[in-house]
């Protein structure tokens, strides 16, 4: 009996303990997802202070896209350093703007009636580097440029002017920025004023210089012929035909 009762006391002491929860092991999958959560959002909070763009579930930069046919950003142009002379942008000879960051050569070209080679003639003839930039000449250079240019038809010889044995007055001149188109209208006007073959052609809209007109050159509203109209054109036809035969059957 004492051993029993001696047990039950055991078996209540026990019961009475509290017991000791062991502790529990964070799953290492669980720790990693919430460290990978802290780090989208600090990239998150870092994209938002920068001003930057948000993907989706990343806190990427978004890559920019070129447009096609989007204008190109200028190029940023060196600091000038002191002492440097300042570049014109804007060069007028000839009454037309040259641009100033383009080489001597080739700014004139832009006149019209000069070509490359005619422009280096004319540098060259002026005692300038054709390969120097426009924009950086002086006054005095600027200028004489100019009056190379006012005098082109003494400079060049008469094989390269483009305006030979005048009509009018049979002089060799060489036309340069407006007269060019001047010229070319007056030489056109006289062609039709004499009906020469060419102005006729010139007059009509036709080819002038001996092309083949069969095949190319056609304009205007009888080009190309379908058959849709010719079959339709063809049942007109009948039907006005059937409507004279019925008309002179009812008056006989």
């Amino acid at each position: 009996m004492a051993k029993k009762e001696e047990t039950k006391e055991v078996k209540e002491t026990k019961k009475e303990a509290p017991k000791k929860e062991a502790p529990k092991k964070e799953a290492p999958k669980e720790a990693a997802k919430e460290e990978k959560k802290e780090k989208k959002e600090e990239k998150k909070q870092e994209g938002k202070h920068e001003g930057k763009h948000e993907w989706k579930g990343e806190g990427k930069e978004h890559p920019k896209k070129e447009r096609k046919g989007a204008p190109k950003e200028a190029k940023k142009e060196a600091p000038k350093k002191e002492g440097e002379p300042e570049i014109r942008h804007i060069v007028r000879i000839a009454n037309t703007d040259l641009d100033g960051k383009r080489s001597v050569a080739y700014a004139l070209t832009s006149i019209k009636g000069i070509s490359r080679r005619i422009a280096k003639i004319l540098t060259v003839n002026a005692g300038l580097d054709p390969q120097a930039t426009i924009g950086y000449l002086k006054d005095a250079e600027t200028d004489k440029l100019q009056s190379t240019v006012d005098n082109i038809t003494t400079i060049l010889p008469s094989w390269m002017v483009n305006k030979q044995n005048d009509i009018m007055s049979g002089e060799d001149r060489h036309l340069i920025g407006t007269d060019v188109l001047l010229g070319l209208n007056e030489d056109l006007n006289l062609m039709k004023k004499m009906r020469s073959y060419k102005g006729v052609r010139h007059e009509r809209g036709l080819k002038v210089r001996g092309q083949r007109t069969r095949s190319t050159g056609r304009k205007g509203r009888t080009v190309g012929v379908t058959r849709a109209l010719i079959q339709a054109k063809a049942k007109e036809a009948k039907a006005e035909g059937e409507k004279k035969e019925e008309k002179k059957e009812g008056g006989k």
